[in-house]
């Protein structure tokens, strides 16, 4: 029998299939959709996920454009933060294209003895016997398993199953996002950068060939009827970046998704772990998500390995773990949405921070996966 179905063949649930082969563990892989796939999302692996993605001797499969930290513009006023190095070496993140990632780790895990993948291969639910999850079922069939790992996505229609959603929050984001290529003698600089608007955030990925992720984010009330216009009137409303996008060839229709936040009141139940955004997810505000969901899956790995045939206790003990993993970067998070919503404040501690630039060093490196937030550690 197989040991493990994973429902959901994006980051995740890819990744994890990969490390779990690799350790003699029978995996069934499901992918509703088929490769290669556009999803809106941000794409840039901060540095923890690329570090993950070497852990597994994927990273120059995925290739990408390597960037630098982060920076930031409030009207006139640009504060850069430098991610810090690791080991004393020096990190970068990854901007790449979020149909070429998944369709590498996908690959991967149908390449990696012990794994079978499925596209196209749609999974209507967890299968229960009591309160326990036993397997699910596949194409209207039920398919049993001592694990399942719920990797369905931010809307997870298992987490909904199990009673697993948390209320949903009063506050509804909304994303957009579309890519261009820049005009020739253009060049997007070694950052991820941060346009600060009225009621709306831009967010600038460097990618391989001279193209680039605009997102944007914001209250859904801030769009209007139209999320195209909208998303470019927020770039004519940025000097620097319309100036950059002159003559730029727009690659892709602006697409959208929200709302952005949804989470879990767990990310476990009696034979079920939830992973990546179906365990839950505060906001891309940040850019941590496609990291976290590589680490998480890292150490989802170890527990099953350790704990799989023991019984149920152990997943607990994984839950309290994740949520120790992701503590500070929620918290980052958090923070970040409140400035978002306040743009002198904003401006004011971004102010205090271009003349720190060691702390602002620090609070990149725990959006980037690479630091904890307390206590700040010298360059």
């Amino acid at each position: 029998m197989t040991d493990v179905l994973i429902v959901g063949g994006g980051i995740a649930g890819s990744a994890l299939a990969i490390m779990l082969g690799r350790r003699g563990v029978d995996v069934e892989l499901f992918e509703r959709d088929s490769f290669p796939r556009e999803k809106p999302c941000g794409e840039g692996l901060m540095p923890a996920g690329v570090a993950a993605l070497d852990r597994i001797g994927l990273r120059e499969a995925v290739g990408g454009a390597p960037f630098v930290g982060v920076r930031y513009h409030v009207g006139s006023l640009v504060v850069a933060g430098r991610f810090p190095s690791a080991g004393g070496q020096p990190v970068t993140g990854v901007g790449q294209r979020r149909w070429r990632l998944d369709e590498v780790l996908f690959n991967a895990a149908a390449a990696t003895d012990g794994v079978a993948a499925r596209s196209g291969c749609s999974v209507d639910g967890p299968l229960c016997e009591g309160a326990r999850v036993v397997g699910c079922h596949v194409g209207g069939r039920p398919r049993r398993a001592p694990l399942v790992v719920a990797a369905d996505g931010l809307h997870s229609r298992f987490r909904r199953v199990l009673g697993l959603d948390a209320p949903p929050s009063r506050r509804v984001r909304v994303g957009l996002r579309t890519h261009f290529r820049l005009a020739n003698g253009k060049e997007q600089p070694p950052w991820v950068e941060v346009f600060l608007g009225s009621r709306h955030e831009l967010y600038v990925t460097p990618l391989p060939d001279r193209e680039v992720l605009v997102a944007g984010l914001a209250e859904r009330g801030a769009l209007g009827r139209n999320a195209d216009a909208a998303l470019h009137d927020w770039i004519g409303a940025q000097p620097v970046l319309a100036e950059r996008l002159e003559g730029a060839e727009q690659l892709t229709r602006v697409a959208g998704r929200s709302p952005l936040t949804r989470d879990a009141v767990a990310g476990v139940a009696p034979g079920v772990a939830l992973l990546g955004d179906a365990a839950g997810f505060i906001d891309p505000i940040t850019g941590g998500g496609m990291a976290q969901a590589l680490v998480t899956a890292e150490l989802l790995a170890l527990h099953i390995v350790n704990g799989l045939g023991r019984g149920d206790a152990w997943l607990w003990e994984y839950e309290a773990e994740r949520r120790a993993l992701l503590k500070d970067y929620r918290l980052l998070t958090r923070a970040v949405l409140g400035l978002a919503d306040r743009p002198r404040l904003a401006r004011f501690v971004l102010t205090l921070l271009r003349a720190a630039p060691p702390v602002m060093s620090h609070l990149i490196g725990v959006a980037g996966g690479v630091r904890c937030l307390l206590p700040l550690e010298r360059p």
